[in-house]
C-alpha cells in the first residue's frame, strides 16, 4: 500500500492571502500551453503567429475557467449551489468540470475564429495539442487537495487518503493525470504535428479524451450525492462522455472529406 502525502494544500501564505497549488495547477497548465503555442509557431508551415495563438489561449483560459465552474455547478451539485450561491465564486475550493470547461473554451473559440478570420473548427484544431497539460496539472491538483478519489481497492497501489475513511482506495487522480494529460497529449501533439483535414485533431481529441475518462472513472469514486446514476456502474462522468466521443468519431467522419492543408486565411 502506498503512504497518501499530506501535502498542504495552501502552498504559500502572503499575510491573509493564501496561494493554494490547485490554483498554481492551473497556472501551470496555462503555463505549458503558453510554451507549446510558442514552439508550435516556430514550426515550419504553421499557420498561426505567435501573437495569434496568445489571444488564442487567453481567450481559452478565460472560458475553461467560467465553463469549468458553471459546468460543475449545473452538471453535479445545482440544488447545493442555488441555496449557496456565493460558494460559486471559490473556485480555489475545487469543483471544476471538465465538459462545462469544454463548452467555455468552445464559445470563446467561436470569438476568436470570427476576430482572426479563420474556420471554427481549423481554430478548436490550433488549441486542442494545448489543452493535455493543463488536465494533467489538473488532476494533480485534485490529488493533493485528497479530491476525487478511487474506489476501495485492495491493490499495491491503494493508499488511504485523509477524507475517504480507514481504507486504501485507488489514487484515481493520478491515473487520469496518465490517461488525460501524458496518454492524450502524445497521442494529439504528434497527430497534429502533420497534415491532416480540417477538424480531425479535434475529433481525436474528443474522441481520447472520452475513452481515457470513461476507463479512469471505473477507479473513481462517484460523487456522494449522486453515485451510480445506471446499471449499477455508470457515472455522470462516463454519461457525459458518450456524446463526447460521438461527436468526435462524426467530426473525424466529417472532416476526412476536408481540405488537408490548414492555415489559409478567408
Amino acid at each position: 500500500m502506498l503512504t497518501f502525502p499530506q501535502i498542504d494544500p495552501v502552498a504559500f501564505s502572503m499575510g491573509p492571502l493564501q496561494v493554494r497549488w490547485y490554483g498554481l495547477m492551473y497556472l501551470f497548465g496555462f503555463l505549458s500551453a503558453w510554451l507549446l503555442a510558442r514552439r508550435r509557431a516556430k514550426t515550419p508551415g504553421n499557420a498561426w503567429t505567435s501573437r495569434e495563438l496568445d489571444d488564442l489561449l487567453i481567450f481559452s483560459m478565460l472560458g475553461a475557467i467560467v465553463g469549468a465552474r458553471l459546468g460543475y455547478v449545473l452538471f453535479y451539485d445545482l440544488a447545493y449551489y442555488l441555496s449557496m450561491p456565493l460558494e460559486i465564486f471559490k473556485v480555489w475550493t475545487g469543483g471544476m468540470s471538465f465538459h462545462g470547461g469544454l463548452l467555455g473554451v468552445l464559445a470563446a473559440m467561436c470569438l476568436v475564429a470570427r476576430q482572426a478570420r479563420r474556420g471554427f473548427w481549423e481554430t478548436v484544431d490550433a488549441v486542442a495539442p494545448l489543452a493535455p497539460p493543463g488536465l494533467f496539472f489538473g488532476r494533480i491538483g485534485n490529488f493533493i487537495n485528497g479530491e476525487l478519489y478511487g474506489r476501495v481497492t485492495d491493490s499495491p497501489l491503494g493508499m488511504i487518503f485523509p477524507n475517504g475513511g480507514p481504507l486504501p482506495r485507488h489514487p484515481s487522480q493520478l491515473y487520469e493525470a496518465c490517461l488525460e494529460g501524458i496518454v492524450l497529449f502524445i497521442l494529439l501533439w504528434s497527430f497534429s504535428a502533420g497534415k491532416r483535414p480540417v477538424g480531425a485533431v479535434s475529433g481525436v481529441f474528443a474522441i481520447g479524451y472520452g475513452v481515457a475518462r470513461c476507463i479512469a472513472e471505473f477507479f473513481r469514486e462517484p460523487d456522494a450525492h449522486r453515485g451510480f446514476i445506471a446499471f449499477g456502474w455508470l457515472t455522470t462522468g462516463q454519461l457525459l462522455c458518450l456524446p463526447l466521443i460521438l461527436a468526435g468519431i462524426c467530426l473525424l467522419a466529417y472532416s476526412s472529406n476536408r481540405p488537408i492543408l490548414l492555415g489559409k486565411k478567408k
